[in-house]
Formats: structure tokens, sequence, C-alpha cells
């Protein structure tokens, strides 16, 4: 069942994440009916109108009240989005704007020992928050990096264990792991807790300070499988292509 979004305070129904998106699309589009159960309830809300042609054609239009309602969910949708979405989406932005194809939420297989001579390697997927190449025609030359996000010690903690996962980013490129700040502004970690192949960013201000960088792995191009994700994906559009990077390489 959908979560609850705000609602008019005298509507009924009552609206849920469902309502808010169809109320989106129609307002996206020409306004074509569906005739279904949540524009039934949009319209009896109010935030739906019924609007008949000269010819007879029925569309519909999202009322003020569906407008102002729309505004409210989009400033809580904002005010919602997580410091490490916040993050994530930083990151990715700095790797656009230093001319590399970067993207986020990916599925991507890659291999990890065993310790089993017999079978040494095993097929895992590995998420990373950002995955990047470089923009460029010559596959030995992509250096793909990936970029793990961290705002709270105890989730970079629990993940420092893990080390199949660290080893299947390992095997998809350089492994980057981005320390957020606490509440009193200081990095949740020191970058000698990470392990010592992984690089370390950390916030400084406006800055992501390079606090260690990542060791190359020996491999740099790219499985198959991969390409094949990265080609079924999107990658994320620089906010401002000509704006200066803000990464600081001088640590």
């Amino acid at each position: 069942m959908s979560a609850a979004v705000p609602s008019p305070a005298t509507s009924s129904p009552a609206l849920t994440r469902a309502h808010g998106r169809r109320l989106r699309e129609i307002y996206r589009s020409a306004g074509w009916p569906c005739q279904d159960p949540l524009e039934i309830d949009l319209l009896a809300a109010g935030m739906l109108e019924r609007l008949r042609s000269p010819l007879g054609h029925e569309t519909l239009r999202v009322t003020d009240g569906g407008m102002q309602w729309l505004a409210t969910v989009l400033a809580r949708n904002r005010a919602a989005l997580s410091a490490h979405e916040t993050l994530v989406q930083r990151v990715a932005q700095e790797m656009a704007r230093a001319g590399r194809l970067a993207w986020t939420g990916l599925s991507l297989r890659a291999q990890v020992p065993t310790g089993d001579a017999a079978r040494p390697l095993r097929w895992c997927v590995a998420r990373p928050d950002v995955f990047s190449i470089r923009h460029t025609s010559v596959e030995s030359y992509v250096e793909p990096i990936v970029h793990e996000i961290k705002v709270r010690r105890a989730d970079l903690l629990a993940d420092l264990r893990q080390d199949a996962k660290r080893g299947a980013y390992r095997d998809l490129g350089e492994c980057w792991y981005v320390l957020g700040n606490d509440a009193r502004g200081r990095p949740i970690a020191e970058p000698d807790e990470v392990p010592a192949e992984c690089g370390v960013l950390v916030v400084q201000g406006e800055r992501l300070g390079v606090a260690r960088p990542a060791l190359r792995p020996a491999r740099s191009a790219l499985p198959f499988g991969v390409w094949m994700a990265l080609a079924k994906a999107t990658p994320i559009a620089s906010a401002d292509e000509d704006a200066q990077g803000l990464l600081d390489a001088t640590g």
C-alpha cells in the first residue's frame, strides 16, 4: 500500500503517492482520462476537473487546488532527501563535471575470490552508489571508478566488514569511499580506518578533498556484461557543464 502524502484538510478520500504520481502525469500530458479509481479519487478531492471540447472529447485539467497540493508534495520530497542521497548526487555531478560518464543506481555483475582453489572466483551483483568511466572511445582508457558513499559511521563500519562487497567493487575498477560529516562537522572516520587499497574522499565544506588516493586495479577494461548494463542505463547530466570542478586534488 502506498504511503500517505499531505492532502487537503477537508478532502476525502485521503490521497497517496500513487495519486500524486498520476496527478503529475496528467499535468505533464494532454490530460486524456484513464477513468480508473485514481482519477475518481482525484476528481472527488477537487484536484482535477473535466473539460469537454466542442467535438465532445473529454480531457482532464489539474485545478489550482491540485497545483497547490503538487507543490506541497514537491516541497516535502525535497526536504526528505536524505544526506546520503544528496552526497551521492553531489559526487555523481562532480564526476560529470570532470568529463566522466557517471551513473547511479546500477546493478553490475562482478567476480570475487572464494578461497576455493577448485573454484577461485564467483559471480555476484554489485550496486555501487556512483559508477563512472572516462569519456573515451578507447576501451583501455576508460578508468572505471566506484564511489561508495557513507554518511553514518555505523554504516561505514558495517560495510568495511564485507570483504566480498569491497572485492566486487575492486573487480569493477578503482574503489573510493566518500565520508560525510557527523553532527559536529567532522568526518565520520579517519582515512586509515578504510582499507589501504581504497581511496578516501572527505567533505570539506563545498569541496570534496582527497584524503588518500585509491590503488588502481591491474585490469582497466570492462567485461562485456558491464558494457551491456551501461548501454541500457542513462548517465546523469551535469548540472553545469561549464562550472569548475570542486574536487580538491591537493587533499
